[in-house]
């Protein structure tokens, strides 16, 4: 029983220690994240956050695995409960989308990681790639039932959809952020609504407008 309550003690610990490292990650970057920066937010010794995390590689990558789980949680399982097709489809897109309104004033790991790691190869480039890659296909799989369904275009092309798609989300974390210009939600938005326009059939323009004046469940 004491080793069942080390352990899960150490589990309780280590939580704590990567919710203040996904903080600090979210407002100075992978780069910014340091044993001694952690132990200063959590007022731990370094050689205890170091036991935790052996090495700033290891964390930053625990980092960037806790981010991920935490987009899915809020942004994938909550959508894959919407019909498929086009319902599914927006459903995702406008998680996604109300994820990054909610990260302007910290930032998205992804992007961020992005441009931290885009020409610097190791193991969190790595991490970083497989998490958006995984995200990504969720996204491209999402677009092809929409086709399956007869939603889309049966010629829409779906890694130029999926292009289009992040395109929005970049201008969006883009103008928001860094420009602070006023209006970019709302842009996002209709972006969307003219893929939709452009790709959507008769049926799944139906279905989705069907969709929408059902009260969520």
């Amino acid at each position: 029983m004491r080793v069942a309550r080390s352990l899960q003690k150490g589990q309780q610990t280590r939580a704590v220690i990567l919710d203040a490292a996904l903080a600090l990650a979210s407002h100075m970057g992978l780069e910014g994240l340091s044993i001694g920066a952690l132990a200063d937010v959590t007022k731990m010794s370094k050689s205890g956050v170091f036991a935790h995390f052996g090495s700033r590689e290891e964390l930053q990558i625990a980092v960037v695995t806790e981010y991920h789980r935490k987009f899915e949680e809020e942004v994938f399982f909550t959508s894959i409960r919407e019909p498929r097709g086009l319902p599914r489809l927006r459903a995702m897109f406008e998680r996604w989308v109300y994820r990054v309104s909610q990260e302007i004033d910290s930032g998205c790991i992804y992007i961020s990681g992005a441009v931290e790691f885009d020409d610097r190869p190791g193991p969190v480039r790595d991490a970083l790639v497989a998490m958006v890659h995984a995200w990504h296909s969720a996204m491209s799989k999402a677009i092809g039932m929409a086709k399956d369904e007869g939603h889309l275009r049966a010629d829409a092309d779906v890694e130029q959809i999926l292009f289009e798609l992040h395109g929005l989300i970049l201008s969006l974390h883009h103008d928001a952020r860094f420009m602070r210009i006023p209006g970019a939600l709302p842009r996002a938005g209709t972006g969307f609504e003219r893929m939709v326009q452009f790709y959507a059939t008769a049926a799944g323009i139906a279905a989705d407008a069907e969709h929408r004046r059902v009260p969520s469940r």
